[in-house]
């Protein structure tokens, strides 16, 4: 999540001394109810200073052998104004075949009202554009249980019919996790997952025959360090 590990930084802002630090976040690790439902994951580890640093982010979904989806970021972050950092880096599709690399200028934050922002704009090795946003906020209902609604949005510029995505805006994800901090490092939670894909990409799912929109109960955990 964004903000802890803003946050964390910027705590040694004011410091004399510039030391080295690190950062890892399991921001979600959780499956549906369901026995066929997929098992997701997002990761976050940072290393560096006040003002710069080496990011890897890491996102995706195992159903199956032959139901997969997995991106790695590796990016430089570089701080532009308080709670803000802008990033450029690569980011390679591993999972679904054929896989794609991209080149990456993003900026991640905590925007008034502590609105955690993630967004990026992404370049593909053929010429492919596309665009992600996602934005969650915290709601503390006592010191230990907290109640996080997300949302994630994402276009293309052009379609990719290899991979069945369609141009314009392509999906678009809500969720809704109740955790309660064991510690104030690792939290289990619940929460109800939707997303629905969107124009030509959803038009090209009605004609494979798959389904266009999904809903799921889960179950996870969330941790850093």
């Amino acid at each position: 999540m964004a903000t802890a590990s803003v946050m964390s930084s910027l705590s040694y802002a004011g410091a004399e001394d510039d030391p080295l630090l690190s950062y890892v976040a399991i921001d979600q690790l959780e499956k549906g109810l369901e026995s066929d439902d997929p098992i997701s994951f997002s990761f976050q580890a940072w290393v560096g200073y006040d003002m710069d640093k080496i990011w890897l982010k890491t996102s995706g979904e195992y159903q199956n052998s032959d139901d997969q989806d997995l991106e790695v970021q590796a990016l430089y972050s570089h701080a532009v104004a308080p709670y803000w950092d802008m990033q450029m880096g690569v980011r390679r599709d591993i999972k679904p075949s054929p896989s794609r690399d991209w080149l990456v200028l993003g900026f991640q934050g905590l925007a008034p009202y502590f609105f955690d922002i993630d967004g990026a704009f992404f370049v593909g090795e053929k010429g492919q554009t596309s665009i992600r946003l996602s934005i969650e906020q915290e709601w503390l209902i006592t010191q230990k249980l907290i109640l996080t609604p997300e949302f994630e949005m994402n276009a293309y510029g052009k379609s990719d019919d290899e991979l069945s995505m369609g141009a314009g805006l392509t999906d678009i994800n809500a969720g809704l996790r109740l955790k309660y901090e064991i510690t104030r490092k690792f939290a289990p939670y619940i929460g109800i997952d939707w997303s629905k894909k969107l124009g030509a990409t959803a038009d090209l799912a009605r004609d494979n025959g798959d389904s266009i929109s999904n809903s799921q109960f889960v179950i996870g955990v969330t941790a850093w360090f």
